[in-house]
């Protein structure tokens, strides 16, 4: 039996190795800075509006913020007056918007455990369907359908706050189905299997599981979706119209919303200048009113995605 002799590189096979493993790397690294550069780009280039937007309503509105334009309404002011405020927007906003969330969560969360947990066969499939058409809805739409089946329930002149949280639950709970579809889906089958294995019926595995453990991201979904009606214009001008009072009644009396609110005051300040082109005007506080709520609008919704986050923190599964 012959001993087999071992391998021993030389010095121009080693060379060669080495140049052929450059070459490798210098390809690698070319493709790896070429993905880097197009990610970065791409990032820039999606965040470029969102900072142009952000950066035109803070210069424009942050001007007009004070107490009295947080705590006023416009019931009396007329023209130029600058002592008007939107405390009637916030307070339209806030009731209504709060309003359709009370609606659409619990039928939007249902809707999602049954699709999760129990929906088999065509009832199942023609939900998801449905959700799917909901989700993409005109917001006009919407406003329509609750206008007309207000009107066919208490009249022709009905315009009150509830009327607009109907339809803005109309845009809602679309979202929230799927969104919470989503985050139900994500919960281990290995945790329902636990509990099934220690006797435990499903309801209440759905209610102290998997609810429990999807409880952060459930919640993102809901205000992700308040979020997404807080802003609706077209729905509320139909539903609700607009009044320059306080009213907190959303059974009774039009309501000001704070969209509605930012397009009224905009589409006023069009105005030309009285003295003409060559007249010096002083800056229409119209539009100055119209940039506030807007800015006012954008701390609601980061206050909303705030909480949100504080949420899914506290309430997030532990890993350890």
């Amino acid at each position: 039996m012959t001993a087999t002799t071992p391998h021993v590189p030389t010095a121009e096979s080693t060379a060669l190795v080495r140049a052929r493993l450059s070459v490798v790397d210098t390809g690698r690294k070319r493709k790896d800075v070429t993905m880097t550069v197009l990610i970065w780009g791409a990032f820039l280039v999606a965040m470029a509006p969102l900072v142009s937007l952000l950066w035109t309503v803070t210069t424009n509105g942050l001007g007009r913020i004070s107490m009295d334009f947080l705590t006023l309404s416009m019931r009396n002011v007329f023209g130029g007056d600058p002592n008007g405020g939107i405390y009637h927007a916030i307070v339209g906003t806030l009731i209504i918007t709060g309003l359709a969330a009370l609606i659409s969560v619990p039928i939007g969360i249902l809707t999602a455990i049954y699709l999760v947990e129990y929906g088999r066969g065509w009832l199942a499939r023609s939900v998801t369907f449905f959700v799917d058409v909901m989700t993409g809805i005109p917001s006009i739409v919407a406003g329509l359908f609750a206008v007309a089946l207000f009107t066919l329930i208490v009249g022709p002149e009905a315009r009150f706050g509830f009327i607009g949280a109907v339809a803005l639950s109309v845009l809602m709970i679309p979202v929230v189905v799927r969104s919470c579809e989503e985050m139900l889906k994500l919960v281990p089958n290995e945790l329902r299997e636990a509990a099934y294995a220690l006797g435990v019926p499903k309801w209440l595995t759905v209610v102290k599981v998997v609810l429990r453990t999807s409880v952060a991201g459930l919640t993102t979904g809901v205000l992700l979706a308040v979020a997404r009606v807080i802003g609706e214009t077209a729905p509320l001008l139909v539903a609700v119209g607009v009044t320059d009072s306080i009213n907190m009644n959303p059974f009774e009396g039009r309501m000001m919303t704070l969209p509605v609110f930012a397009y009224r005051q905009y589409s006023q300040g069009q105005a030309p200048c009285p003295g003409g082109e060559s007249a010096t005007c002083v800056p229409d506080i119209a539009i100055q009113n119209a940039w506030g709520a807007a800015l006012t609008l954008i701390v609601i919704v980061l206050a909303l995605n705030l909480v949100g986050r504080l949420v899914n923190r506290w309430f997030a599964p532990k890993l350890r």
